[in-house]
């Protein structure tokens, strides 16, 4: 008998919302700038308890609408 193996993509769900180590890992920003974004108001949150939660809806529109780098300028 041959035992079942089920990948990562079948098992994996996308969630909404990450907690801040999530979204440091998912976005490859610190989290200090992930703080200094959410104190400008350009990234916001959501607070569960004591979690704070990031949609990660949100954190790609915040990436997205970082400007695109330029070498020499």
């Amino acid at each position: 008998m041959t035992k079942a193996y089920r990948t990562l993509s079948e098992d994996y769900v996308r969630k909404a919302y990450g907690n801040f180590p999530e979204c440091v890992a998912y976005s490859g920003l610190s989290r200090t700038s992930l703080y200094n974004a959410l104190k400008k108001g350009d990234l916001t949150a959501k607070k569960a308890g004591r979690r704070t939660l990031i949609s990660f809806a949100e954190l790609d529109r915040y990436l997205s609408d970082l400007p695109e780098y330029r070498s020499g300028v």
